[in-house]
């Protein structure tokens, strides 16, 4: 059977909706780096989420090109994440601000991609899709401990979640701790194009400190 990262790693990837203390591990992303509204249609966010999985299936499907990758064990793709850097508290966002948003979008990488079999990844794609990859890189996220839970319902309502996640924290000694480091962290595990928004499920992680 494939390996599986949300099956493997439930803590990460299937927490509850109440909320909980984490301590995540350093974990290496394929990643794009950007700016502005991902709603919009056609927009960088979008462009930057079919970059990603374009490396992400590449190195997956290697071994059917021909490629034999060192270490190389079958896997499911993990699903899409996001590191966001919102223009004021996410609770008070103003929807007029989207096009404000910073965001890494990224997808988890395998233990054995080394950051040569990430550089083979991307000539690769580049070669086969006949598209430009410069944008992407390879990085490792040192989240460490964090605050999260499942948020079932549409990406615009998370800030009632995340005002839930605030309450915990404090009422566990904690703060949040976000600064250009430590990121407003999702994990996107429907497909919001065959799902309808209030059935929508996404993990929201927040860093933390005590207080």
């Amino acid at each position: 059977m494939p390996f599986d990262y949300k099956k493997e790693y439930k803590e990460i990837y299937q927490p509850s909706k109440m909320p909980s203390l984490i301590e995540v591990p350093p974990i290496s992303y394929v990643a794009v780096r950007g700016k502005g509204d991902p709603n919009e249609e056609g927009g960088e966010y979008q462009r930057a989420i079919q970059l990603i999985y374009g490396i992400s299936y590449t190195i997956k499907m290697s071994p059917k090109s021909g490629h034999k990758l060192e270490g190389y064990l079958p896997y499911v793709v993990p699903p899409l994440e996001g590191f966001w850097t919102f223009p004021e508290p996410i609770e008070q966002l103003d929807p007029n601000r989207k096009t404000e948003l910073e965001w890494i979008s990224c997808i988890r990488l395998p233990e054995f991609v080394t950051p040569e079999v990430f550089d083979w990844s991307v000539q690769e794609a580049t070669r086969k899709k006949k598209s430009d990859f410069s944008k992407v890189e390879m990085i490792t996220v040192d989240e460490g401990l964090c605050v999260q839970c499942m948020h079932i319902g549409s990406y615009d309502d998370e800030p009632a979640t995340v005002d839930v996640l605030r309450v915990y924290a404090e009422a566990e000694g904690m703060q949040f701790d976000q600064n250009e480091k430590r990121l407003h962290h999702e994990i996107y595990l429907s497909d919001p194009r065959r799902t309808v928004p209030e059935r929508l499920k996404t993990v929201l992680r927040i860093p933390v400190k005590p207080v």
